[in-house]
């Protein structure tokens, strides 16, 4: 019964994507889970001038979105809403600013809460997204993203899923039924893959730091950067570690691999290795394949920091653009101007610390430029992502420090510390200006 109903979906991209409204807002999988077939298609609509305007919400638009949709030419008719700007975007937007014109339109929000977005505020005539093949109950699954790809997909009027059979199927909350289903497509690409780039001295060293505050039976959630895949080359011989994390990365599953995670200690999804989004290589994507020991559920279940909370000893380790002597973070805009997103990082700072026994790291190399500029501030100027009373420990390659309970001189003093050396004289200055110390 459901490979009928397969063969009756079943479509080329071309003509799928004809079931989009002219003028309407769409949205697609982020990440792996981009269908390139799909987004070249509605791409070839919008140049052919059969769409009048076309809103586009998304989150890290990859090779496929930048090369079919993000087309400076196409600005006139799709109009991106993105929740995170990454290179293709910037490139936009400074196309747009030699004309005056403005051409993205960034959706500020928490990670956590897009499925609540789409649910109240947004309203999603189609979603694209690449899936697995269907198994024998009628159902596909996410594989590498659940993040808001369940819930877009489950609230847009109409969805259309790219079959590849190189997308891992995935226990949890991951599965779409078919007669959820509006067409299908088959396209069987390679997954793209991302290889977090070698971490420096500086940043092997911060790493080596934050490993230490990890103790056995820890649940760990590993942001994106090469700190954080750092740290989990420094606790290998830990032992039951759990995983509840956003990113699930090479790094973390090398951890399980070798059985330093076991997730034996953890409160909730007990022996199971919880995440919402994946990114990583091949050989990961083929580990995560009809492995039960691996879950991916909505990003507003993972990221939830009343949910995150329920572990213990949760350790949350993340990296940022710069903080200032108050404590306030940034980690998400450069001049003022939007350069990423805050992603899920405030969950897991506030769900960490709520965790009994649990620590939020904020990790980073002190400078950027060669040396030429400083992360540490004394007052960010831009947008603050982390209230200074959400910020925990502070780690950069001259040290770690744990804000909690300090008064303000205190935590002056102590963030002065972890600047590289050729800074901490102007930012001492600065405090006393302020009347910090």
């Amino acid at each position: 019964m459901y490979e009928q109903m397969y063969q009756q979906k079943l479509s080329s991209a071309d003509n799928a994507v004809n079931i989009i409204a002219k003028n309407c807002n769409i949205s697609f999988g982020m990440a792996v889970s981009q269908p390139p077939a799909l987004l070249e298609a509605i791409g070839k609509r919008a140049k052919a001038g059969d769409f009048d305007s076309l809103k586009v919400y998304y989150l890290h638009a990859e090779k496929p979105a930048n090369e079919f949709l993000l087309q400076y030419d196409l600005m006139n008719v799709i109009k991106p809403c993105p929740g995170f700007i990454g290179a293709k975007e910037r490139e936009l937007i400074k196309m747009g600013d030699k004309e005056n014109r403005k051409v993205i339109f960034y959706v500020p929000n928490s990670f956590s809460h897009l499925p609540r977005y789409f649910r109240h505020y947004i309203e999603l005539d189609t979603f694209v997204v690449t899936v697995s093949p269907m198994d024998n109950s009628g159902n596909f699954s996410f594989g590498t993203n659940n993040d808001y790809t369940s819930s877009a997909a489950r609230l847009a009027k109409k969805v259309i899923v790219e079959v590849n059979e190189n997308m891992p199927r995935v226990f949890g909350d991951s599965d779409i039924h078919i007669s959820e289903v509006d067409a299908i497509v088959e396209n069987h690409t390679p997954l793209l893959e991302f290889c977090p780039r070698p971490p420096s001295d500086q940043s092997r060293n911060i790493a080596r730091y934050c490993s230490e505050l990890i103790p056995d039976g820890a649940t760990i959630q590993m942001g994106v950067g090469s700190v954080p895949d750092a740290v989990c080359s420094y606790i290998k011989d830990r032992k039951d570690l759990g995983i509840h994390s956003e990113l699930l990365s090479p790094g973390m599953v090398e951890l399980i691999k070798e059985g330093c995670v076991t997730g034996r200690r953890k409160k909730i999804n007990k022996r199971r290795h919880v995440f919402t989004l994946a990114m990583g290589n091949k050989a990961m994507y083929d580990f995560m394949d009809d492995n039960p020991t691996i879950e991916s559920y909505p990003v507003d279940y993972v990221n939830n920091p009343s949910v995150i909370a329920k572990n213990n000893d949760v350790i949350s380790i993340n990296t940022i653009i710069e903080i200032d002597l108050f404590g306030q973070v940034n980690a998400e805009q450069i001049n003022n101007r939007q350069y990423g997103g805050p992603g899920g990082q405030n969950d897991f700072v506030r769900g960490a610390f709520l965790s009994n026994g649990g620590k939020s790291i904020l990790a980073f190399e002190s400078t950027t430029k060669g040396n030429t500029i400083s992360k540490i501030v004394p007052k960010i100027n831009n947008i603050v992502t982390d209230l200074r009373i959400d910020t925990h420990y502070v780690c950069t390659e001259y040290g770690i420090v744990n804000l909690m309970g300090l008064t303000s001189s205190e935590r002056t003093e102590q963030i002065i510390n972890l600047a590289h050396p050729d800074f901490r004289h102007s930012l001492t200055e600065a405090a006393k200006a302020m009347h910090f110390i």
